[in-house]
């Protein structure tokens, strides 16, 4: 089983955490399992981009991206090469490493 490593944020997860993931499971429905109040304005349907992440190990490992998650990204906060919503994300078979931003379009 992969893990997820949530990188320590000041609000939401000061000490950070791991936790382990099924693959098939995106990034955000591991941070809910585990009671992560990661914000998902939209329910996890790809029209907000209040649960952007960036994704700093493991990028490559996750699966592609659509059109629609591309453009709802370019309204994100603290965009980076390696950024990806959280709720469009899935998981494969590798450990990744994962960075909640300080701000989103809801939180700022």
């Amino acid at each position: 089983m992969p893990i997820v490593t949530f990188l320590p944020h000041r609000i939401i997860l000061p000490k950070g955490g791991q936790f382990f993931a099924c693959p098939g499971e995106t990034i955000l429905d591991v941070g809910l399992r585990n009671h992560i109040q990661l914000e998902h304005a939209c329910e996890k349907s790809c029209a907000c981009s209040t649960c952007h992440c960036i994704v700093r190990k493991g990028f490559s490992s996750l699966s592609g991206w659509s059109e629609q998650e591309d453009d709802i990204l370019d309204k994100a906060w603290g965009l980076e090469s390696h950024s990806r919503l959280s709720c469009q994300a899935i998981i494969g078979l590798v450990d990744i490493e994962v960075e909640i931003p300080l701000y989103n379009i809801n939180h700022w």
